[in-house]
């Protein structure tokens, strides 16, 4: 009898704590910067978060990115221009792909 009052007590704040955790599926972006040698990082920024990543062989992704919307800054080494790309759309768990990007001189 003990143990069922015990489980009528503890069981409510047991399935409270359960529900009381949002899950937060992250997603990424990725893309390719041409010339491969034309840029060294890259960043992705919102309102609520700056991440930041390497690029290795033109290639780069930006893991665990909240959904959202994102401004992607591309730091250029010399002689090409950074790049800026606004408006970049991360949904729960997605991935975006930017493609190719082509550096200007």
């Amino acid at each position: 009898m003990k143990k069922i009052n015990f489980l009528v007590l503890v069981l409510p704040f047991i399935v409270a704590l359960f529900f009381s955790f949002n899950v937060v599926f992250s997603g990424s972006i990725k893309g390719k910067i041409i010339p491969t040698e034309g840029a060294s990082q890259v960043w992705a920024m919102s309102t609520a978060d700056t991440l930041k990543a390497a690029i290795s062989q033109g290639l780069f992704e930006i893991p665990n990115v909240k959904a959202g919307t994102y401004k992607i800054f591309i730091d250029a080494t010399d002689p090409y221009k950074d790049v800026v790309r606004e408006g970049v759309q991360v949904s729960d768990g997605g991935s975006v792909d930017l493609g190719e990007i082509q550096l200007e001189k």
